[in-house]
């Protein structure tokens, strides 16, 4: 694939992070799991709401505006007839080439990526030679780690306080050893605003995606981009859209490897029953993503309507 012009030179007018407190997301983080544990009781608002510490009100406001649905609205998009609903909707997805993102004027359009390979010699060089700037942001999901090369975005990753950063840092780090590393917010800021703010989910202007990886894990990453938003798959479809369809588990760990979260959508393969299973930056974030996903790609519908 051709390389693409750096955004910026497109004429993109790049926002500032979206706005999210992090206390935000560690109240709703305490919800969800309340709500994964509990779903099946239908737990009522007043419920959620003093599990949490707030009064009902406060609640609702505070977690409509963070996921742009209601709690009730959410754990139904959080149930396993929801996940099963998906599956039915979603397993021929690859197979049939789907549209990438939802067609449509404006929001309905998904998060548009393009991307690039490294050579495998980089890869085996642990990135030697390669400078990464890296910084921290807040993110609808608690603090993201934001990591970019000359050539685009390199890494996406999750920590939900300040003392998680050192351990999330070095979990990355540890992928590609021999790169240099330097930290500046600034540069990374951009593609923070360009990543979680669906309003800024333009198909005209692309988000340039370093991919750095195996040939077999790259492989695995782009079919994870063909997935639409509020769609799903399994680790058996993805390994039999591969041609590989005993090579399950080997993709399970393709996936669990990928270093771009959120934006290579690794948290919409889902187990064999349709279960939110396994995700690297925990099940809760992911029930969160999908959750958050169902209310954008619903807001984006009603834009329509």
């Amino acid at each position: 694939m051709p390389l693409q012009t750096n955004l910026a030179e497109r004429g993109f007018d790049f926002m500032p992070a979206m706005p999210v407190i992090d206390d935000d997301y560690a109240q709703v983080r305490r919800a969800i799991s309340y709500l994964i544990d509990h779903w099946r009781d239908q737990p009522s608002l007043s419920a959620v709401a003093a599990h949490v510490g707030l009064n009902e009100t406060r609640f609702q406001k505070l977690f409509k505006r963070w996921a742009g649905i209601s709690p009730k609205e959410f754990v139904q998009a959080l149930t396993i007839d929801h996940a099963r609903h998906l599956l039915r909707d979603s397993v021929s997805v690859l197979d049939a080439a789907y549209e990438v993102g939802l067609s449509g004027p404006g929001r309905l359009h998904d998060l548009f990526v393009t991307h690039e390979a490294m050579t495998p010699g980089e890869f085996k060089a642990g990135g030697a030679e390669l400078e990464i700037i890296y910084g921290f942001h807040a993110c609808p999901f608690g603090e993201a780690l934001i990591m970019t090369t000359s050539r685009g975005l390199s890494g996406l990753a999750f920590c939900d306080d300040v003392r998680g950063r050192a351990p999330t840092l070095a979990d990355m780090i540890r992928r590609w050893p021999n790169a240099s590393y330097r930290e500046d917010a600034v540069v990374t800021a951009p593609y923070a605003g360009r990543i979680f703010d669906p309003l800024n989910w333009r198909n005209e202007t692309p988000l340039r995606v370093v991919m750095i990886g195996t040939d077999f894990e790259i492989s695995v990453w782009e079919k994870l981009l063909k997935i639409p938003l509020g769609a799903a798959t399994t680790y058996g479809d993805l390994a039999a859209s591969l041609g590989k369809p005993k090579a399950a588990r080997a993709v399970g760990s393709a996936v669990g490897r990928n270093p771009v979260s959120f934006v290579v959508p690794c948290h919409r393969v889902l187990g064999k029953t349709g279960a939110v299973t396994g995700y690297h930056w925990g099940v809760t974030r992911k029930h969160a993503i999908i959750g958050w996903e169902a209310g954008v790609a619903g807001s984006a519908l009603q834009d329509i309507l």
